[in-house]
């Protein structure tokens, strides 16, 4: 890939289908991170709080967080996107393993699909890159990947032609994740409450409370995320941007108490942003039970995270529609 201000990240019409960027840095998971995520985030995973238990049900630990290792993996993607305008979708993340604490992570994005949007007077040009993003540890082992959608500036008002479909990208259903030596009957034995067996499709929960939306700035940089739209107000249009996985975090926190007893997440069917959540929002959720699939122990559980922003005295606006799968014991 190659634009011309290496200061900055690359414009809509300085991408081709093929570049491949890997020059974010490595981060290396501590303490410190999981520290500041959970603070900002409140999240109540058991087997990321818990290093005893992530001992004996996973053999290995302490567990990162699977939000903290998707969120850094976004952050090392936005070399590409720092001048992104919104973020459209995430789709089809995928586990392969779950990093402990100490393990360093490392990301490539590459452009898989490049479509301008329609022009419209008054308004500056922009279009739609469709990203891969691959993220592996310090033994190149794969720890997820995903695709994700930006909206994008372009430098010129020269068209760029540019008309591929990204309506199927990352449409692939989320599989079991690799759990090769974790004990779920060891986690249903030590947890008390309702396990996978107490799952059926249909099932809802309307999340009692809101959570307010703070510290948005402090987990973008946490995570390395230097999109400008989440740091700097001009750019932004006069009002930052909440990060998108910062909304993911608080719906995903909110899940854990409607179904406390989650090991981990498997993956992510699709993330839409329907609208755009500033600091200061507060957000709410609806969980319900879409799908059910038993494993040799415990099984899958597919929900779907509905959730909307209120702010001041004005009516509640959908701003996050989340379908994802996680594991129960």
């Amino acid at each position: 890939m190659i634009w011309p201000d290496k200061s900055e990240g690359p414009y809509f019409d300085e991408l081709a289908v093929g570049d491949r960027v890997d020059g974010a840095p490595g981060v290396t998971l501590t303490e410190g991170h999981a520290a500041v995520h959970q603070a900002v985030l409140g999240d109540r995973l058991r087997l990321p709080l818990d290093h005893a238990l992530a001992r004996d049900v996973a053999g290995a630990g302490p567990l990162a967080h699977p939000a903290l290792v998707w969120d850094v993996a976004i952050g090392q993607s936005t070399l590409v996107t720092h001048h992104v305008r919104a973020n459209l979708f995430y789709r089809g993340l995928a586990f392969h393993r779950y990093p402990v604490i100490g393990d360093t992570l490392r990301t490539v994005t590459e452009v898989v699909g490049l479509r301008e949007n329609t022009r419209k007077p008054g308004r500056a040009p922009t279009g739609l890159a469709a990203l891969r993003i691959t993220t592996v540890d310090q033994e190149d082992r794969p720890v997820l990947d995903f695709w994700r959608c930006a909206m994008l500036p372009l430098r010129s008002t020269e068209p760029t032609g540019h008309r591929d479909d990204l309506t199927t990208l990352g449409a692939a259903e989320v599989g079991a994740p690799s759990l090769a030596g974790w004990d779920l009957a060891r986690f249903r034995a030590r947890v008390p409450g309702e396990h996978f067996a107490a799952m059926t499709v249909g099932r809802s929960w309307q999340v009692v409370g809101a959570d307010v939306v703070s510290s948005a700035p402090e987990l973008a940089r946490l995570t390395v995320n230097i999109a400008m739209a989440h740091h700097d107000e001009v750019a932004a249009g006069g009002q930052r941007l909440v990060y998108g996985g910062h909304t993911v975090g608080v719906a995903l926190s909110q899940a854990c108490r409607a179904v406390p007893n989650i090991v981990t997440v498997a993956g992510w069917a699709s993330c839409d942003h329907p609208g755009p959540v500033h600091e200061g929002d507060s957000l709410s959720s609806r969980v319900e039970v879409t799908g059910v699939e038993p494993l040799p122990a415990g099984g899958l559980v597919s929900l779907r995270s509905t959730v909307d922003a209120r702010a001041g005295g004005a009516a509640a606006r959908p701003v996050l529609d989340w379908r994802f799968t996680v594991v129960l014991a």
